[in-house]
């Protein structure tokens, strides 16, 4: 029997659970095990919990065959969990790093019913905001055990279910579950407390309590906040059947019950304004239906005045008092807000400046109104035309030939358009124009801050790789490969997105997390790699042909990636050595990051078996000509390996990259094929063939698994067609 059972209940939390179970997999203390349940959610939560499972065997999986809510699913994962004690945590939430040593030594000591942990709310800005244990406990309790009578101050703890551990036997022989609907927490911690015999807490913070940017029942309105009022009637009703011995309870348990009531009123992301005179006559009726005979402690100064209203149900008294709060507040946040708006002179004539005027152009079209027929293409900050908007653009032409598709162009990569597309320059009146009134704005990264998203304009982001390496707001965790990032400014930027095209259910999860907002994911496969599918023998002859590669020549792709926290970082390699590796009829293309493209003249090679392609616009072209690929943590690996060829991971610097760049995934663990860290290594891999060896081909049909079963060739077409042409797509409802 495990000392913890830990019950993860999974919904809608695919972008979250990898970190919630890896932080319990990878504690020192390993006495445990996991029930994770799969509430029938609609993402891949499901499949990561059979994931893990599979890999180790403390995980248990269960997969509900409909949903139940999170309540319904603790009762599941508490009905299958054997350990001594259970332990509920949400699989958005993770534990702190080495904090179970400490819990488990605990528990074994004192043997208490519960045992109350600290948490910290850890926010989508990477800031954290300390519990109330400090106030509640100013001198802790250390290992001593208690009675909820000898220290009710213990109910002014957060309400969860996740931060107190439950011994397993006293909560069975209790006969308490958890209640289905929202706020479940509510009838579950606050019995648990008042019926045991021996509370402990532990001031240690073992819990990040993740606070969601979207998704969250939290930030959500809509009446389904009501159910609060039944979870809290379950408590006293609970009470009542108990008698006398919680009797001296009620005072303390009525007052956080009102405290709590007016939290969520006062909560405006949860009560929409319409909803709140009918909550709030809600709060009036509980407070007359459960005020104890001798009264409670009611709370100094402002809010013992919103107690006061509660109890003589003053709406309007109450409603214009919040009113005048907020204004007070609004005033100083403003006031706060000019001190810092005084600004360089330059600034202030920033208006007279060319870009000004353009500026003042932009928002003059505006103004007028949006072309039904207009969809603008960019790829990679106007580089040119590329990745997966080109491959939208040509579906589109083809299953959607009345939208006219213009492409946005840097002006030194107008001789990159191919003939018969129409561009417009960045930069230019016809630009802002362009981006001012067209129907859809496609791009694989994201446009200007200045660019203003109206209701009627459509903005598809469609990516440009499978990340490895963190992205977005998990870059703030790693400040040095984030650089100088301004996250608020990503996150207004991720909120023009309507829709995220994804390539695969691994990078569905990570976008989710990393970009957090109401955008819908498309997963269909990269549309750029519908090329790849779709290319036969005849093409690959044609395109060697024209990069003067022999038939009959082994060809080999570098394509290293860009080191952004090591601008000038190059990995080892010598071009004429590894050549040399190949043998005679080896030839060797070299492709810097596209970061390089105004570089590239400094580190041309063009000689008789080393060529240079960095310049070469469509990287799908030198995909299909190459026989291997040679990358370290590139999104070329997931793209080369749908034409499932040989593919080495050339990592030298695989550990200072990860430590300080931050990675999804152990790509040296699962490699898409043969794995080198140093250049010695990659050399010998290709003299003795290895690159194709039975534990390569092994490890590439691994991961084409994982990462390439959507890619059919009809990924750009199912794009357009939801898009541009509002039809539905093939998908995989789970439930």
């Amino acid at each position: 029997m495990p000392l913890i059972s830990f019950v993860v209940p999974a919904f809608r939390v695919q972008g979250y659970l990898r970190e919630c179970l890896d932080s319990i997999l990878d504690q020192p203390e390993t006495d445990l095990e996991v029930i994770a349940v799969d509430d029938c959610s609609p993402d891949s939560s499901g499949e990561i919990i059979d994931e893990y499972a599979a890999r180790d065997q403390r995980v248990r999986s269960v997969r509900l065959p409909e949903n139940v809510g999170l309540g319904p699913a603790r009762n599941v994962g508490l009905d299958r969990a054997v350990g001594e004690y259970v332990w509920f945590l949400d699989g958005d939430d993770w534990l702190a790093p080495d904090c179970l040593p400490e819990v488990a030594e605990r528990l074994r000591t004192t043997r208490p019913d519960v045992l109350l942990v600290d948490h910290v709310r850890t926010h989508w800005n990477d800031t954290a905001t300390r519990s109330a244990m400090a106030e509640v406990f100013p001198e802790t309790p250390g290992a001593a055990t208690f009675r909820l009578g000898d220290r009710p101050e213990a109910m002014r703890l957060l309400h969860t279910a996740w931060n107190r551990l439950v011994r397993r036997e006293f909560l069975v022989d209790l006969g308490l579950r958890f209640e289905p609907g929202w706020y479940e927490d509510v009838s579950f911690s606050y019995p648990v407390l008042m019926a045991a015999q021996r509370i402990g807490v532990l001031d240690r913070v073992c819990v990040n309590y993740r606070q969601r940017r979207a998704g969250a029942i939290t930030r959500t309105r809509g009446d389904r906040h009501f159910e609060v009022f039944p979870q809290w009637h379950r408590v006293f009703h609970l009470m009542d059947s108990w008698g006398p011995a919680v009797d001296a309870l009620r005072p303390a348990v009525f007052e956080r019950m009102i405290w709590h009531y007016l939290t969520v009123l006062g909560n405006g992301q949860r009560i929409a304004p319409e909803l709140r005179p009918a909550f709030f006559a809600q709060i009036t009726a509980d407070y007359a239906r459960w005020l104890p005979d001798g009264g409670y402690p009611v709370p100094d100064g402002v809010e013992g005045i919103k107690h006061r209203l509660v109890a003589t149900g003053r709406w309007r008294t109450f409603s214009a008092l919040r009113a005048a709060s907020r204004t007070r507040d609004t005033a100083r946040r403003k006031a706060r807000t000019a001190r810092r708006r005084v600004g360089p002179a330059a600034r202030r004539g920033a208006r007279l400046t060319r870009e000004g005027l353009l500026r003042e152009y932009y928002r003059a079209e505006l103004r007028r109104p949006v072309d039904p027929t207009l969809a603008v293409y960019a790829a990679y900050w106007y580089r040119g035309y590329a990745c997966n908007p080109a491959a939208i653009y040509e579906a589109a032409r083809l299953l959607a030939p009345g939208v006219r598709g213009v492409w946005i162009v840097r002006r030194d990569r107008v001789d990159t358009v191919p003939d018969g597309v129409e561009y417009v320059v960045a930069g230019t009146p016809a630009y802002y124009r362009a981006l001012a009134r067209a129907r859809w704005l496609v791009n694989n990264v994201n446009f200007p801050d200045f660019v203003r998203k109206r209701p009627e304009q459509v903005h598809v982001q469609t990516h440009h790789g499978t990340p490895v390496k963190v992205m977005g707001l998990d870059q703030q965790r790693y400040p040095i490969g984030a650089g100088q990032m301004d996250f608020a400014g990503l996150l207004r930027r991720v909120d023009r997105w309507d829709y995220s095209v994804s390539a695969n259910s691994f990078s569905t999860q990570m976008w989710d997390r990393a970009y957090p907002a109401s955008y819908t994911t498309l997963e269909v496969g990269y549309p750029r790699n519908d090329r790849l599918v779709d290319a036969g023998p005849d093409e690959v002859r044609r395109l060697r042909a024209e990069l003067g590669l022999g038939a009959d020549e082994q060809v080999v792709l570098y394509a290293p990636t860009h080191r952004e926290h090591l601008p000038g970082y190059r990995p080892p390699f010598d071009p004429d050595r590894f050549v040399e590796a190949l043998g005679d009829s080896g030839r060797l293309l070299m492709r810097s990051h596209y970061f390089h493209d105004r570089d590239r003249h400094r580190r041309a090679v063009d000689r008789d078996r080393v060529r240079d392609v960095s310049g070469y616009q469509r990287v799908e072209d030198l995909y299909l000509v190459a026989d291997v690929l040679v990358t370290d943590y590139s999104s070329a690996m997931f793209d080369y390996a749908v034409l499932d060829r040989p593919i080495v991971l050339y990592a030298p610097d695989w550990e200072a990259y990860r430590l300080a760049r931050g990675v999804y995934f152990d790509v040296t663990a699962e490699p898409p094929g043969a794995v080198a860290t140093t250049f010695a290594d990659l050399l010998d891999l290709f003299r003795t063939d290895a690159v194709r060896s039975d534990a390569a081909v092994k490890a590439r049909e691994h991961f084409r698994g994982r990462f390439c079963g959507l890619e059919d060739g009809h990924a750009a077409e199912r794009v357009v067609r939801r898009v541009f042409l509002g039809e539905a797509v093939e998908g995989s409802p789970r439930c």
